[in-house]
């Protein structure tokens, strides 16, 4: 096991338990935000997989879920727009520290593989974790009051 895949197996594992417990316990904003919190430490921790195992799939596999996990984030916000309405979840603090420790990861894998088309790669990653995760957020906490009249 070297320091990538020893990264990776904590922050999953600390990201992963925080997630399940939100998902199983609490109201639902608690659980909305524990849904988007695993899919936002989820692409982090392949990244570093990746990295650790000299495996560039599983930087693909962290592009489709860094596509898709804010996405079912902003599903999820849209079917449960009407009960969010009345007790949205405040999460600023955990999406600005999830925002930052993918930014982190991303910047280091960017040092770590150096200029070329990996490093490309990574930066669209890491554009796409951190946006979706902000927007996702925003439109959990009922951000976008316009939405729901259209």
């Amino acid at each position: 096991m070297n320091g990538w895949t020893l990264t990776a197996t904590i922050a999953l594992g600390a990201g992963v338990g925080a997630a399940v417990w939100g998902v199983t316990t609490g109201p639902l904003r608690r659980r909305v935000v524990a849904q988007n919190l695993s899919s936002a430490l989820a692409c982090p921790g392949l990244l570093l997989l990746a990295q650790g195992y000299g495996r560039p799939a599983y930087v693909d596999l962290a592009l489709v879920l860094a596509l898709l996990g804010p996405v079912g984030t902003l599903v999820f916000a849209r079917l449960l727009a009407d009960d969010l309405a009345d007790d949205p979840p405040h999460s600023w603090g955990v999406t600005f520290a999830v925002a930052g420790y993918g930014a982190v990861v991303v910047l280091v894998l960017c040092t770590a593989t150096g200029p070329g088309r990996a490093m490309v790669k990574l930066l669209v990653i890491g554009a796409l974790l951190i946006g979706g995760n902000l927007i996702a957020s925003r439109a959990l906490s009922g951000g976008f009051a316009e939405s729901r009249r259209g």
